[in-house]
């Protein structure tokens, strides 16, 4: 599934390349979308300030959820499908059910856009980066800020939970990739290498590798308890 400045969101089959389908009804810029644990779903997160519930064998619209004041940046599920957050140019992130399209809590504590939200494997908690320097980690149930993990010198594009939710990593405008103990809040270790904005990261499924791309048009791979370079995927020929 992708989404574009386009409006519009595009389910493509990977055997082929085609087209499935193609899903408007966004009135701008789709920056995020997500597909639920279950495969049933996707959601979409937009410049409108929308977030839009589509089902996958259909491309109809299920839900618009309404809240947020400004661009949605980032959308992700629960890890049992319940559950979106969403993260917001409007420097919060909000919880939404899927069954109903309800908004059920604001998490306020980050000082600049939430660029990047993901669920912890077990569901309990969302990490979120921001532009304001910071990764927060927030107690799902209560909405409660559980850690804040400073040491990024500039904004923060993404962050990734490790398969077994021991470890956050984040990527950054200042480059090296940082990795964060949960249960303590502490930094663990850098990546170094890229020399441009870092603006994806995520773990491997069996926890050892984490991927990175970045403007400087590298995609690289790191082997998680060394912190050393592993590859490079070199192709892109623009940040975009």
């Amino acid at each position: 599934a992708s989404g574009s400045k386009d409006k519009t969101i595009k389910l493509w089959e990977v055997s082929t390349g085609e087209v499935v389908w193609t899903a408007k009804g966004h009135a701008d810029a789709v920056w995020s979308v997500a597909f639920s644990p279950d495969g049933k779903y996707i959601a979409s997160g937009s410049s409108d300030d929308t977030i839009k519930l589509w089902e996958v064998s259909t491309g109809e619209l299920v839900w618009t959820f309404e809240g947020h004041t400004d661009k949605v940046s980032s959308v992700c599920f629960s890890p049992d499908g319940k559950y979106i957050a969403s993260g917001s140019v409007d420097d919060t992130i909000k919880l939404w059910e899927v069954s109903t399209g309800k908004h059920l809590r604001t998490f306020e504590g980050h000082i600049s856009t939430v660029t990047s939200v993901c669920f912890s494997p077990d569901g309990k908690y969302i990490a979120s980066g921001s532009w304001d320097k910071t990764i927060n980690l927030w107690e799902v149930s209560t909405g409660k800020l559980v850690w804040t993990f400073e040491g990024h010198t500039d904004a923060v594009w993404s962050v990734a939970f490790s398969p077994d939710g021991k470890y956050i990593a984040s990527g950054s405008d200042n480059r090296p990739i940082k990795l964060w103990e949960v249960s303590t809040g502490e930094f663990v270790r850098p990546f170094e290498g890229h020399i441009g904005t870092v603006t994806s990261v995520c773990f491997s499924p069996d926890g050892r590798h984490i991927a990175s791309g970045s403007w400087d048009g590298t995609i690289r791979l790191w082997d998680v308890k060394s912190g050393k370079e592993i590859a490079q995927f070199i192709g892109f020929s623009d940040r975009e």
